[in-house]
């Protein structure tokens, strides 16, 4: 049995401090729970950032260049993967659907990929779905969808897809066809998401079956269903993901005193089921990434 690699979601867009007083907002503090979630067993952070003031959710350059500066400063090997989720969302006014409302996020591919190409992280998402999530719709064409993959391969970042549906996979047969996705390739399956696919076993399975031979995968659920789809995920062979942009909870009623406390509690559980979790080196060598350069 190959090492499960473990990443650390450690902030997301949807979770608050009124949630959980805990969450991460400043660079600062992603890049400290970053590199907490490192120590506790995660070979990868999955990282969005926030306005430090505010808390909501920001695509500033400035905010990952700062984030990710602080986690190498630290010395921490940890694989850093960096969201390109942001600029995806459109809310239609009510009287007048064609044009935005308020709270639409909705930008170019090449935006929502500065920062990948500016920063070269080692992965970054590139998600799938087009469908109604948190109030809005999200959307990704095609056409978006290949641009963003093709400055993402320039830029030497390996691509993780997101899908949030069976169509979602579906689409990644047909990217792959095409050339868009390059094997082997990286897969998140996600799960728990409302209008998108249930965190049950049988659903997890179908979306495993969907999946391209040559890849690798992981997958998570979303909300209450956050560590019973980790364990699901690695008694179906694929790596596992966990924190604080999945669960604020530590277990029910409990909230989570840090996400490295989540990933603690992940290892725990993957160790329990027999098997290991991957170290960085072991990570980088399964998901063929280049060695990090000093």
């Amino acid at each position: 049995m190959k090492p499960t690699i473990g990443t650390c979601a450690v902030t997301g867009t949807f979770p608050t401090r009124a949630h959980n007083p805990a969450l991460p907002v400043t660079p600062q503090e992603i890049a400290d729970s970053c590199i907490g979630a490192a120590k506790a067993g995660a070979a990868i952070c999955h990282i969005h950032v926030r306005d430090p003031q505010s808390g909501v959710p920001s695509m500033k350059l400035e905010y990952y260049r700062e984030v990710m500066q602080r986690i190498r400063a630290s010395g921490t090997d940890l694989i850093i993967n960096l969201t390109t989720g942001p600029g995806g969302r459109f809310i239609p006014s009510d009287d007048e659907p064609a044009k935005a409302a308020p709270g639409t996020l909705l930008t170019t591919p090449e935006i929502r990929t500065e920062h990948i190409v500016e920063l070269k992280p080692e992965i970054c998402t590139l998600d799938l779905n087009t469908m109604w999530f948190g109030g809005g719709a999200v959307i990704n064409t095609p056409r978006n969808l290949r641009i963003m993959a093709e400055r993402m391969y320039a830029a030497g970042v390996k691509p993780e897809i997101e899908a949030f549906d069976t169509g979602d996979l579906v689409m990644a047969q047909d990217l792959i066809a095409d050339g868009t996705i390059k094997l082997p390739a990286l897969f998140q399956i996600v799960t728990g998401v409302k209008y998108g696919m249930p965190s049950t076993p049988e659903t997890m399975q179908l979306a495993k079956s969907l999946l391209p031979k040559d890849c690798e995968w992981a997958a998570f659920g979303a909300g209450r269903h956050a560590f019973t789809m980790l364990a699901q995920a690695f008694i179906l062979g694929g790596h596992c993901r966990i924190g604080m942009e999945d669960t604020v909870h530590l277990t029910r009623g409990v909230p989570a005193p840090s996400n490295a406390a989540l990933v603690e509690k992940a290892v725990t559980i993957i160790e329990n089921l027999g098997g290991k979790i991957a170290t960085v080196e072991e990570a980088r060598s399964i998901l063929q990434l280049k060695p990090r350069k000093s």
